[in-house]
Order: structure tokens, then C-alpha cells, then sequence
């Protein structure tokens, strides 16, 4: 399966013009907040919810799904946001848990996807399923929403959590 970044423009194709409003809601905790409409709908996309963490450099990863895919998109700010595929998350958690005090994992022997999404660039990233996603803040008050293919139940139903620091690319990479 290829990982695919991609420029869209979304166009909502709807078969009537009535004007409804979709209520969501706001979750807030230690980390940030999270602001969602889960009853929003346009064609494979099930749901949409909105991040922001309350610090520049916080962390949120490794979260998978074998079925739902997602489209990833920084409404405000700058985040890097990495993917990888979930056979290569549990290989390397195997090695991890087995090996890691014999021989290092060298993570350049895999296929790890990480780019640099920001509102002064827009763009959206396709995440599909059967990849572990997360994503860092980089600039305060980085706003990244996420558009599901899952509804809320569905994504509860598959859901995988790996530690942040399993695939760590999360450093500073100075140049």
C-alpha cells in the first residue's frame, strides 16, 4: 500500500440546498483540546474533529486503525505529522521488546512517512488505513483536523495505540 500526499480541494456535492446546522463539541483536558462534529458527512468522509494541543512540541502518537483511513489537514500554525504502516509499528515493537539490548533498531530500514503541514502552505494528507499516524506541534496554537472515514463507535472498535517514542521521529533535524 502506498502513502499518498496530496493537494485537494474539497467541493461539497450536496443534493439539496437546505441550509442545517451539524452541533459538535468541544473535549479539554491537560494535553489541549479536542473540537469535533461527529455527525458530519460527505461522501466516505464519516466524521471531522479539530486538535490543539496547549503546548508548542507536545506529542500525539502512535494511534491506529486497520480499517478507518483519515485526511489530515493544519487549519492554523505548523505540525509534523508521520505514518507509518502498522505490520512495520508492531515489527519494530517486537524487535523493541525482544532485542533492543542486543542491536538497535535502525529505523532508515523502513518505510516511515513525515512531513511538515502548515496553514502558510495548505495542503491534505491521505492516511490510510492500516497506518499508525501522529503528529507535533510546532508553532503555538497549531490547529490539525482530522476528517475520518469511521464513525465515532467504528474508530472505538479499532483502535491501536503504540508509545510516542517507538518510532521516534520526533527530533529536531538541524541543518
Amino acid at each position: 500500500m502506498m502513502f499518498i500526499v496530496t493537494e485537494i480541494i474539497l467541493k461539497n456535492y450536496m443534493d439539496t440546498i437546505e441550509v442545517k446546522s451539524i452541533i459538535g463539541g468541544v473535549a479539554t483536558d491537560d494535553r489541549g483540546s479536542v473540537r469535533f462534529v461527529n455527525d458530519f458527512n460527505f461522501k466516505d468522509v464519516k466524521r471531522f474533529y479539530q486538535v490543539q494541543n496547549h503546548q508548542t512540541g507536545f506529542i500525539r502518537a502512535w494511534h491506529a486503525h486497520e480499517k478507518e483511513a483519515k485526511y489530515a489537514y493544519v487549519a492554523k500554525g505548523t505540525a509534523l505529522l508521520g505514518a507509518v504502516p502498522l505490520d512495520i509499528m508492531r515489527d519494530i515493537k517486537t524487535k523493541k521488546d525482544n532485542y533492543l539490548k542486543i542491536e538497535p533498531v535502525i529505523l532508515k530500514d523502513y518505510r516511515i512517512f513525515k512531513t511538515v503541514l502548515s496553514s502558510n502552505n495548505p495542503k491534505v494528507v491521505f492516511i490510510p488505513s492500516g497506518y499508525a499516524n501522529g503528529f507535533k506541534s510546532l508553532e503555538p496554537d497549531t490547529i490539525i483536523q482530522f476528517f475520518s472515514t469511521s464513525t465515532l463507535q467504528e474508530s472505538l472498535g479499532d483502535d491501536i495505540r503504540f508509545d510516542y517514542d517507538l518510532v521516534n521521529i520526533w527530533k529536531e533535524d538541524y541543518r
